[in-house]
């Protein structure tokens, strides 16, 4: 059960999950500030949750001294944001950011050197709580403010730490963005599909089925993936012929590989640092 006074500043389509998850693990609403600019959305949480909502930061009350700030706001909006809440740094309250790009470096400079500051990088899968966030902390941040982030992760899925921050290129490449590959994936065998002479309502739902069936397969199993691939892989057989197309030499191994590359660099070039 979680207990602790948070501030989220934004409820949209990742700050809204998370809000979600932390009520279900047993934070109080009267524990939770939302800092929500649109009027319409902060109404509709305010009589759905009964937690109290904010249009801006400037209105919360100055002795307020929440256990965790949690940025939930596009990195392009950050630099006129977060310097907002630089009054909350302080021994007492964590901030955990879940924007892609921006560095613990970042935070530091926005919300003063004393901070204590966790980036964060989730993924869209926490929507539906199968989330994994990897998360890295400052070297001021204490363990029970470690503990308390590592819970409010979990409200969606499943949590990793790291120490070294420049992995968080890699990670945002890899799982931050991994949904998109595998809805590109199932776009891809829809198509393959109908062109092989499927109707493509048929096609549409073979590859979604496939997909989301063979990812929950993977999710219950002890094997890794190759093992399972090799299982239903059968020798001169009809999953062979297509692996023989997949596994050349710049097939999908090696596309795979450059993406995640041109991914992380761009990652790299948000950080700026």
């Amino acid at each position: 059960m979680l207990t602790a006074k948070l501030i989220l500043v934004g409820c949209g389509h990742m700050g809204g999950p998370f809000l979600e998850g932390w009520l279900e693990r047993g934070v109080e609403a009267r524990h939770v500030t939302v800092v929500e600019p649109n009027a319409d959305l902060g109404a509709a949480l305010k009589q759905e949750h009964g937690i109290t909502v904010h249009l801006s930061p400037e209105t919360i009350a100055r002795d307020h001294d929440p256990d965790a700030v949690v940025l939930a706001v596009k990195p392009q909006i950050m630099d006129s944001v977060a310097p907002a809440y630089r009054r909350f740094a302080g021994p007492h309250t964590v901030f955990l950011s879940i924007a892609a790009g921006r560095t613990l470096a970042y935070f530091e400079r926005q919300l003063g050197d004393q901070a204590m500051v966790v980036r964060a990088m989730p993924n869209l899968p926490a929507t539906v709580r199968h989330g994994v966030t990897v998360a890295c902390p400052n070297v001021r941040v204490t363990p029970e403010q470690t503990r308390l982030c590592h819970d409010l992760l979990e409200s969606v899925g499943e949590a990793a730490w790291i120490d070294d921050e420049t992995l968080l290129d890699a990670v945002t490449a890899l799982s931050g963005n991994g949904p998109a590959y595998v809805f590109l994936l199932v776009e891809c065998l829809a198509n393959a599909g109908i062109a092989a002479g499927l109707p493509e309502d048929l096609a549409q739902h073979l590859a979604r089925e496939t997909v989301s069936g063979a990812g929950e397969l993977l999710r219950r199993s002890p094997h890794p993936p190759e093992v399972l691939r090799e299982n239903v892989t059968t020798p001169g057989g009809t999953t062979a012929a297509a692996m023989e197309i997949l596994m050349a030499q710049e097939g999908l191994g090696d596309l795979m590989t450059r993406a995640i590359a041109a991914a992380a660099r761009r990652s790299r070039e948000f950080g700026g640092e």
